[in-house]
């Protein structure tokens, strides 16, 4: 992939690129929804991700080209950037943007950006592209920030550059990932622990559902804004930084403060997933994988019935997979409504059970899902 990405650099600026480096997307494997709750989540890097090639020129000049987006734009460097529309090219020049706030850039960059992470799957594109932007100028420029710095740089991109609402975990496990391990992640301290994930027998397996994820930024916020309902109703009684400082055992002695139905429900699948998480860590500890693959049943089924952000697309892929007697575990991944799903597939039966979900996926859905095959892979670096 490098010397093609070479090749195509020249051919793009005239010169050869003078760095190179990959970040991956990610995958959570349990943990949905509760990011933003202060809540525990397993996320992983794959093996999909994004390309950036990098040279310096000497007209002051950034350049932004991709070879997934017809968009090239070249504007002067500057010191404040806005965004423009939405424009791929946002992603990366949010980071400078921010970057160019405490740091001195004072060369212009040529950059040719990669990515075969399906645009729009709920696999962390959108992240992948800021923290390899991050990444990259911080290793190029030798701008001396942390590892940690990073990602809590692009999430601030995100969240005020872009304006998505999102918390830490999609930042974080590209940045962090580390081949054939799980990263549990304390989303309010940021306090993390990798954890095995040696799949054995099994792959990884990676289900687009390729339905448009349309509503999935509008109903995210208003989960977000009904689970901030949910704590203020839980503070008339008890102090709580976040829905997640409480484990379902204590939630049920206070849970009667809630009165909007709706919103109990929010609640109950944030504290019940941040419980699961803790079993998926143990589970995985103790090479419990069909346990593992039971929590990722029992969660996609509470992402369905009490937060209600599956569909129809997401919760046919799933059910499909509780039948299939060659894999031990799906859910939804991302933030819903369309997006993808995960299963841990048998290894040698990737044919026959992508044959067969797609024929039942298309009599259900009226067009066909694409599946993918990934390992657990590392995080940002140099290439």
């Amino acid at each position: 992939m490098k010397a093609e990405l070479t090749q195509k650099f020249s051919e793009k600026y005239t010169h050869e690129a003078t760095a190179s480096y990959f970040t991956p997307g990610r995958v959570n494997l349990i943990g949905e929804h509760i990011d933003y709750n202060g809540g525990l989540v397993m996320p992983c890097a794959v093996t999909l991700g994004t390309w950036l090639l990098i040279a310096p020129n000497n007209d002051k000049m950034l350049r932004f080209n991709s070879l997934n987006f017809e968009e090239e734009v070249a504007m002067e460097l500057n010191k404040q950037y806005t965004k423009t529309g939405s424009e791929w090219y946002n992603y990366p020049l949010g980071v400078f943007n921010e970057l160019l706030k405490d740091h001195e850039i004072s060369t212009g960059l040529d950059m040719l950006f990669f990515g075969n992470i399906p645009i729009g799957s709920g696999l962390s594109s959108s992240a992948s592209i800021e923290v390899i932007m991050a990444y990259a100028l911080n290793d190029y420029f030798n701008l001396g920030l942390e590892r940690i710095q990073i990602p809590l740089l692009a999430q601030k991109v995100e969240n005020e550059f872009i304006g998505v609402n999102c918390g830490i975990m999609d930042q974080f496990a590209v940045a962090f990932g580390e081949a054939n391990k799980a990263i549990v992640l304390n989303c309010d301290t940021l306090k993390y622990k990798i954890v095995d994930c040696e799949l054995g027998d099994y792959n990884l397996a990676i289900i687009n559902t390729n339905k448009p994820r349309k509503l999935a930024e509008s109903k995210y916020n208003e989960r977000v804004a009904e689970c901030k309902k949910a704590l203020a109703d839980l503070n008339k009684e008890i102090k709580l930084n976040n829905l997640c400082e409480l484990n379902y055992e204590k939630f049920t002695l206070h849970k009667h403060l809630i009165e909007d139905e709706t919103v109990l429900k929010r609640a109950t699948h944030v504290i019940k997933e941040n419980d699961r998480v803790n079993l998926a860590a143990k589970a995985l500890n103790d090479g419990g994988l069909e346990d593992f693959g039971r929590l990722m049943y029992a969660s996609h089924q509470s992402l369905k019935d009490l937060y209600e952000v599956t569909g129809l697309e997401l919760d046919t892929v799933v059910d499909f997979c509780r039948d299939y007697d060659h894999v031990i575990g799906a859910r939804m991944t991302g933030a819903g409504f369309g997006g993808c799903a995960i299963a841990l597939l048998k290894k040698g039966k990737e044919e026959e059970f992508a044959k067969e979900l797609t024929d039942y996926y298309v009599e259900r859905v009226g067009y066909p899902a694409a599946i993918y095959l990934s390992e657990i892979g590392n995080g940002a670096s140099a290439i």
